[in-house]
């Protein structure tokens, strides 16, 4: 009886990893810092072009999500029927969105896309590991062929929410 009463005393003070509730996660969201490990060679980069990308996320009560995510140092075309192709390539793929639906469980979050910026994400899952810290929330993602260069990656993103 001693050893449990010692393990429950223990057990108290550590602090408690639960999973997500819907109150924690609902609002919107904003992306502070988004890195890349290139897992070849262990490299951590900038993973959308800077220190300071434009990303917001959302999530509603009624189980739907919203994301969109702009690269640091886009260039402006001059006007939209003056883009050429070139500058319609760099815009993809220095930008993605997509919304569906979520789910939060324990340490990982789940994205349900039903549309998206790049058809090759309608359809599928999207899943990252989570860690709630304070006001923010970390993703990672598992490696991947990251769409700008194709090397296997591992992204982190730091999002904070939004008063």
């Amino acid at each position: 009886m001693r050893g449990l009463f010692v393990i429950l005393a223990i057990g108290v003070g550590l602090p408690d990893a639960h999973a997500l509730e819907a109150d924690e996660v609902v609002g919107t969201w904003r992306l502070v810092t988004a890195t890349r490990k290139i897992v070849e060679t262990g490299e951590v980069v900038d993973a959308y072009g800077g220190p300071k990308p434009n990303g917001w996320i959302t999530y509603g009560r009624d189980g739907r999500m919203m994301v969109v995510c702009a690269f640091e140092g886009r260039n402006r075309p001059a006007a939209n029927e003056a883009m050429s192709d070139a500058d319609r390539v760099h815009l993809h793929r220095t930008f993605f969105a997509y919304a569906g639906t979520y789910r939060f469980e324990a340490d990982r979050v789940t994205h349900s896309i039903d549309t998206s910026w790049n058809e090759a994400w309608t359809g599928t899952s999207q899943v990252r590991q989570v860690e709630q810290r304070g006001r923010q929330l970390v993703y990672t993602t598992t490696p991947f062929k990251f769409n700008v260069d194709g090397r296997l990656s591992i992204i982190t993103l730091v999002w904070e929410k939004v008063p």
